[in-house]
């Protein structure tokens, strides 16, 4: 019975410190303003935290016209779930409802495309700290089932995607963000490296801008290259607001504009 006991107190003390552990962690984060993975295309070099759940959602119009033929792409809602499992490993679900609208000169076609693109279903695991010149590194892998999208948005094969997401500090209010990977999908078999790099300054300690050049190199067909720029307001440690506009430096895009926002919540457990 004595020895019943003794792994009874065991156990509950190995509970209580994991709590207490899982409580230090998140106060620690609650009192740093959140990071995110948007507005811009560079996911961010870390993870949400062990009990942490971000919700990063939004809304994209993009239009591209050529030969009197314009295509606009509404995207309601760029949703993202981050969670984090451990304190260096986190899992991600995202999903779009997108609309594509064809005109030609001007004139609306009937037939309009929508629903949901292929799900995101992903993780992110943290690989190092920032430290002695070298970067704070990410890795994060995704997969984007067929079955998962509509069918005016369903593609022939399954994408994957995998990519490092690198930082470095520049300043007190400056930064620098990149990602480099590659991706299988968007109906072609083969893989296209993917890149991206931003600059971050923090004009206050609320308000933020940035600039992104961002793009992808397919192995057999030509490069497609983008910039973007916008902003971010932090309502609060656990809220952020953005908006951002951009275009393509090669042809595929003539505008893009996107606002969102991210919120924070802990497991009060």
């Amino acid at each position: 019975m004595k020895t019943s006991n003794t792994y009874v107190i065991i156990l509950f003390m190995l509970v209580t410190t994991a709590i207490a552990a899982q409580s230090d962690t998140q106060t620690s984060v609650k009192s740093e303003p959140l990071i995110t993975d948007r507005p811009d295309a560079t996911e961010a070099s870390s993870t949400v935290g062990k009990g942490i759940l971000q919700i990063e959602t939004g809304g994209v119009y993009e239009s591209f016209e050529e030969n009197s033929i314009k295509q606009e792409s509404y995207t309601y809602n760029t949703t993202l779930i981050r969670y984090g499992i451990l304190d260096n490993l986190e899992l991600r679900l995202g999903w779009d409802f997108v609309e594509g609208v064809t005109k030609v000169n001007g004139n609306k076609l009937a037939n309009v495309s929508s629903g949901l693109s292929p799900l995101l279903l992903g993780v992110k695991i943290d690989i190092a700290k920032e430290e002695n010149g070298m970067p704070e590194i990410a890795l994060i892998g995704h997969v984007f089932p067929l079955f998962s999208a509509a069918q005016d948005y369903r593609p022939e094969t399954t994408g994957v995607d995998f990519r490092f997401s690198l930082s470095h500090t520049l300043s007190e209010k400056s930064s620098l963000g990149y990602n480099i990977g590659a991706q299988w999908g968007n109906d072609s078999p083969e893989a296209a490296a993917i890149y991206t790099l931003a600059y971050g300054y923090s004009i206050t300690d609320k308000f933020g801008i940035y600039a992104e050049l961002y793009g992808d190199l397919p192995e057999d067909s030509l490069a497609n290259h983008y910039w973007d720029a916008g902003f971010t307001y932090l309502v609060s440690n656990d809220l952020q607001l953005d908006a951002y506009f951009g275009t393509s430096i090669t042809k595929g895009q003539d505008i893009l504009v996107g606002f969102g926002a991210s919120f924070r919540m802990l497991n009060e457990r």
